[in-house]
């Protein structure tokens, strides 16, 4: 027998009752200001002008009343206005763009696989199957070094790798924004596996000629969240320096760290990690406040170090050989779906709307006293965002937070695209996923966007951006070449 067609006037009933409680809900003060006003102006109205004029004669003023109300009202403001956060400004940004000599086709880099690994072929047929299943493209990058048989990590290799990154993505700032070394007041530089002495952001000092009293900073091994971790002390800083600018560098070295051992569980990061990095320039002065494209609303760090298996999930190490890699814990995804869970606890109530959050109450008040097996209420997140920037780590990663989250496959297509044309690029992967949507045109004045990142440690940040104006569609970055072409379909296994 053939399945009944399902009542869609149902559903479309109770989407209709869920619209109407959104809206109630929200706009509850609303609704019970707007009565209270019209009927007051009714009563006034119905009042003759002598009745008016009476009134407005029997009130007394006294001069030292006014003059005490007065101080007091001035002071409360002032008060109010010197303990109000100053507000942070995103003027813009700049992905790094690999040439196209650096590519690495599925073709090469199993090529290059079954040559260093030829005494192992199970570790060559491993590495075929993780990218059959990875969601990584044709046109991903790994620096020179790597395309060496066999690669040649060098301290030299590594610094020029750095130097070509992050010199060629600040450059492109200062070109798009008029920015002169001059007017860098904060430097932020985040490398998690790569830390020279002297440090990347001494590098960049020495590069751009900085000030002498410039405030910079180096922060490593912090993982691929450590770009959430730079804005944030980007903020701190820029909340007490008034009138400054904070220049932010993330990227991931990738000429050390190629892991040429035979490991599986540190063979993944070869697979998915490749060349990336992005500048980005924050500002807390009044005169960015137009020309900004966002605005900094919340930043939420959460941190499960506390606990081993997160401390150990994501941890650098020696092979039974003496060979420096990254290994990859097979909890991972049940780690970070739990740092997660904590995340999502603390920025949830900064964030959603009245309606959810009191859905969300009534079931664990709920749950609490008269069922525990009631299932727990997911709160809608897409109430509260347009869009959403998901670490691009890998298609599981992706593949979960859409389903936790509950998103449309629109709502994660900046992230797969992301990871299919650029690979892991660690820190960096947020600004091309927010460049991706910018290149598509859907950023739109007024919009909110979410960036979650997960790194080592084990860590979850995330960072709310609220977008300062409607950005029309650039004709230059990383997408520019390509982004006709995007959205591409990617089937679940690539035959290789």
């Amino acid at each position: 027998m053939p399945e009944p067609i399902p009542n869609f006037s149902n559903s479309v009933k109770l989407k209709y009752v869920k619209l109407g409680y959104q809206y109630l809900v929200n706009n509850f003060l609303t609704f019970l200001i707007v009565p209270i006003m019209a009927a007051l102006i009714i009563q006034v109205l119905k009042l003759g002008p002598e009745e008016i004029l009476s009134i407005w004669n029997s009130l007394h003023f006294d001069l030292l009343q006014i003059l005490c109300s007065s101080f007091l009202t001035i002071f409360i403001a002032t008060v109010y206005f010197m303990s109000k956060p100053r507000s942070i400004y995103l003027v813009d940004y700049s992905c790094y763009k690999a040439p196209v000599t650096c590519r690495v086709p599925f073709s090469t880099f199993m090529e290059h696989s079954r040559l260093i690994l030829k005494d192992n072929p199970k570790s060559v047929e491993f590495q075929m199957r993780i990218l059959e299943r990875s969601g990584l493209g044709e046109e991903t990058c790994l620096p020179p070094a790597i395309h060496y048989i066999p690669p040649t990590p060098t301290m030299e290799t590594a610094r020029n790798e750095a130097e070509v990154v992050i010199f060629s993505a600040i450059d492109d700032l200062m070109q798009k924004t008029g920015l002169k070394p001059k007017d860098i007041d904060i430097l932020i530089v985040n490398c998690s596996l790569f830390s020279p002495t002297p440090s990347l952001s001494a590098m960049v000092v020495n590069k751009y000629k900085l000030r002498s009293n410039i405030k910079s900073y180096n922060l490593s091994g912090m993982g691929c969240s450590a770009g959430l971790i730079s804005i944030d002390l980007a903020r701190d800083l820029l909340q007490v320096v008034p009138n400054s600018c904070a220049l932010v560098v993330s990227t991931e070295i990738i000429t050390p760290n190629y892991y040429q051992g035979s490991e599986r569980a540190m063979l993944l990061p070869n697979c998915l990690f490749r060349m990336g990095g992005a500048a980005i320039l924050l500002s807390n002065k009044r005169k960015d406040s137009r020309r900004a494209k966002y605005r900094l609303m919340h930043v939420v760090r959460t941190h499960k170090g506390a606990d081993d298996k997160a401390f150990k999930c994501v941890f650098q190490q020696e092979d039974p050989q003496g060979k420096v890699g990254i290994n990859l814990s097979k909890d991972l995804m049940v780690i970070a779906g739990e740092a997660l869970k904590s995340n999502i606890t603390t920025i949830g109530p900064l964030v959603l709307p009245a309606s959810e959050q009191l859905l969300f109450l009534f079931t664990l008040i709920g749950r609490k006293i008269f069922n525990p097996k009631w299932k727990a209420y997911i709160p809608d997140f897409k109430q509260a965002f347009e869009h959403f920037c998901i670490h691009a780590g890998g298609r599981a990663v992706i593949d979960e937070l859409q389903k936790n989250l509950q998103l449309s496959a629109e709502h994660v297509e900046a992230s797969r695209m992301t990871l299919h044309k650029f690979g892991n690029t660690s820190s960096s992967s947020l600004w091309y996923e927010m460049s991706y949507i910018e290149a598509k045109g859907r950023m739109k004045k007024g919009d909110r966007i979410w960036q979650i990142a997960f790194g080592s440690g084990f860590k979850c940040n995330s960072a709310v951006w609220k977008c300062n104006r409607t950005i029309k569609t650039p004709t230059d970055g990383p997408w520019d070449d390509c982004i006709d072409r995007y959205p591409v379909f990617i089937p679940e296994i690539v035959k290789l």
